[in-house]
């Protein structure tokens, strides 16, 4: 942005700005120290996990092979947070690997390989594409001694190799305890299949408002204290920010269209050099577009023909209908407004074609494996020819089986093509027959039999674009409105809403940012504000400006949440409901005891209801909703009886059990016990991994140097 060099221009106006911001500067206190980080000395790791530390020169080294690997698009914070997840877990089963003594050898690792997506790399391969051990180790080998780059990395991968070959072999382990008996498969199955029918009456916890029901903050503690673990907290901070974006004004709009409208006709301008004065074609009679074009628009002169839908999709149908020579415009489109003018039309200028190639021994590109004699394959084709023209074929199974080329996975389709893309003879024989035609070529790849799918015109348009941008008017009063609305706020604390709404600025608040967040709503990735909300100099009520991609927030930290257990006010919405419940489920029951099912309708404004075929798999009563406590229930009681007051999710039941349907027996219940066994392997990975990491002793540094 070159703000500070627009302003230069205007002494006025920079006299004021710098005014406004030296004033900002010294009450928000930027001369102070530790704008970055948390503060405090920063040690050598990045982690301490069971005892162990984890360098941070090491996990940064290792952050920047995962950058470099990943592509810019992920972001860095993105990679920081995989590589941690890799190094937290990595560290985690090392030490159950230490323990039993998993080890990997060389032979362990080939045959892992086999079973990975590393067996498909062609260096890894033989010549019939099979993945070869042999191959694998002169290759390694091969780049040991030749490309040291490439071998440094394959090292690194080498290491990945062993770390998941030694989780398999752990996992293995512990999934080959990991069994059910058929008495548990019995069980299961009569779970999904045994059937009741009960009668039932709810009093819903909704029937007493919530107004009623008074709960003290000391309740709430109370309640938190008795489910520490259900309350745990990691820090995390509330802000609100005004975001000021440099976007043009409609004045920059207006300007920005009545310039592009100058520019389409022809102008006058006076010549010193010949005293005279000489003509400009504009846009609509320039005969030398691509100049025109390279002096006036922020785009070139596309010489391309396209089709209509490689058009702008809102202007398409638009361009497409113009004769050559035709303008359109000025119109916006992705933000600049634009002038189009129709330079040619080529009719069926673009063919869709699908293509059975049968190819012989010796043929250009021919697969090795090809052994037929010219003659056999011009028989072939000669026959898929007089196969394909039959009625009822679908082309595109006929190539799916038959054809040698490479798009044969795709039923033969090549796609759009233009003139000169095909060699010859197949180019001749696309755009020379009508949509429909089937026939057959010769060329060097072999033979082809073809059928013309499609044709459709092609069009040249050239387009004279501006980009609608901000003017130094625009920016200027952007920097002046943000610094006046810094220095009020900073002022002002308390008044930072009041004095956004007077101005007609939009508060946006962002609530339980967490130490490593990046992106935030409505600004994108700005880890800068993340890292000074969690400053430790920074309090409840300071305001910084930063700058925002194109413009600038100003942002204010409204709330800070320690790590450890929640307060009263930040379990509020949580505790609340609970406790609510937890009182009507006791106001109901004790106003409804000892009273049977149409006594408790009658008292209560509700009815008798009933509910056929529950399962304790799907325990879903018909108009209350999930239910796994009350048919649970059910499912322990015998034919005809009757509970007492139950508590359930949505209200306080009352239930009898009109019938049970026993599930029919089974002469052998191991499809549901091996069913039971896959279910519980499957999940071993997860599960047993996400139990040591709880068990795990991690000290998290990272928000110190990211």
């Amino acid at each position: 942005m070159a703000v500070l060099e627009n302003i230069r221009k205007r002494t006025t106006v920079l006299i004021l700005i710098i005014g406004l911001a030296l004033f900002a500067f010294v009450i928000s206190g930027v001369f102070t120290s530790s704008n970055f980080g948390a503060g405090g000395k920063i040690g050598s790791s990045v982690a301490e996990i069971n005892g162990k530390e984890i360098s941070i020169d090491e996990f940064r080294q290792k952050v920047e092979t995962a950058s470099q690997r990943m592509g810019p698009t992920v972001s860095s914070m993105q990679t920081m947070n995989q590589v941690w997840d890799q190094e937290v877990r990595r560290s985690i089963l090392e030490e159950q690997f230490e323990d039993l003594g998993i080890g990997i050898e060389q032979d362990q690792i080939v045959d892992f390989l086999r079973t990975t997506g590393y067996a498909q790399n062609p260096e890894f391969q033989n010549e019939n594409g099979v993945f070869d051990p042999n191959r694998f180790r002169s290759t390694v080998l091969d780049w040991k001694n030749n490309n040291p780059a490439q071998y440094d990395f394959w090292l690194q991968t080498e290491k990945e190799i062993v770390q998941m070959a030694k989780e398999q072999t752990y996992f293995d382990l512990i999934k080959a305890g990991v069994g059910a008996t058929l008495k548990e498969g019995e069980l299961d199955y009569k779970l999904a299949n045994e059937k009741m029918d009960i009668r039932y009456v709810r009093v819903p916890y909704s029937s007493i408002p919530d107004s009623t029901i008074t709960v003290t903050k000391s309740e709430i503690s109370a309640y938190v204290n008795e489910h520490k673990d259900d309350f745990k907290q990691d820090p995390a901070r509330d802000i609100q920010f005004v975001y000021f974006s440099e976007k043009p004004s409609d004045e920059d709009d207006l300007a920005v269209k009545e310039a592009i409208t100058k520019l389409l006709d022809d102008t006058v301008e006076y010549n010193a050099q010949t005293d005279r004065n000489d003509t400009i074609a504009g846009f609509r009679n320039t005969q030398d577009m691509e100049a025109f074009l390279d002096r006036n628009s922020d785009i070139k002169f596309d010489t391309i023909y396209k089709a209509k839908k490689n058009l702008p999709s809102s202007v398409a149908d638009t361009l497409f209908a113009l004769n050559v020579g035709e303008i359109y415009g000025p119109y916006k489109d992705a933000g600049s407004y634009k002038v189009s003018k129709m330079m040619g039309r080529r009719p069926n200028g673009s063919v869709k074609a699908s293509h059975i190639l049968i190819a012989y021994e010796g043929a250009t590109r021919a697969n090795p494996e090809v052994t037929r004699t010219k003659e056999e394959a011009e028989k072939e084709a000669t026959r898929l020819l007089a196969e394909a023209k039959k009625s009822g074929v679908v082309f595109a199974e006929l190539a799916r089986d038959n054809s040698d080329g490479p798009s044969a996975p795709n039923g033969g389709d090549l796609g759009y093509f233009q003139q000169g893309t095909m060699v010859p003879a197949f180019n001749d024989f696309a755009f020379g027959n009508d949509v429909g035609t089937i026939g057959m070529v010769e060329t060097d790849f072999g033979f082809h039999v073809i059928k013309v799918d499609d044709k459709e015109d092609l069009v040249q348009i050239a387009t004279l674009s501006r980009e609608v941008t901000a003017s130094e008017e625009t920016t200027n009063k952007l920097f002046t409105d943000a610094t006046k609305f810094e220095m009020e706020t900073i002022a002002d604390e308390s008044a930072f809403s009041e004095i956004a709404q007077k101005s007609e600025y939009l508060v946006r608040p962002v609530n339980k940012i967490k130490q490593l967040d990046e992106n935030l709503p409505g600004l994108g990735a700005q880890r800068a504000i993340v890292q000074w909300a969690f400053n430790e100099d920074t309090e409840v009520g300071d305001i910084k400006r930063f700058n925002i991609n194109d413009g600038y927030a100003i942002v204010q930290l409204t709330g800070i949440y320690k790590e450890g257990l929640m307060s009263a006010e930040d379990a509020s919405a949580t505790v609340l409901p609970i406790i609510r419940k937890e009182r009507k489920a006791a106001q109901i029951m004790a106003a409804n005891q000892g009273k049977d099912m149409n006594a408790i309708a009658s008292d209560n404004n509700t009815t008798v209801s009933t509910a056929s075929a529950l399962t304790v798999k799907s325990p879903t009563i018909p108009g209350a909703g999930s239910e796994p406590v009350i048919v649970g229930t059910a499912y322990g009681m015998k034919e005809g009886e009757t509970s007492g007051l139950l508590e359930g999710n949505t209200g306080i039941f009352k239930i009898e059990v009109t019938k049970k349907t026993e599930a029919p027996k089974l002469d052998n219940y191991a499809t549901y016990a091996n069913t039971l066994k896959t279910n519980s392997a499957n999940r071993v990975n997860s599960d047993v991994y996400n139990a040591l990491k709880e068990s795990s002793e991690i000290e998290d540094k990272r928000a110190t140097f990211y």
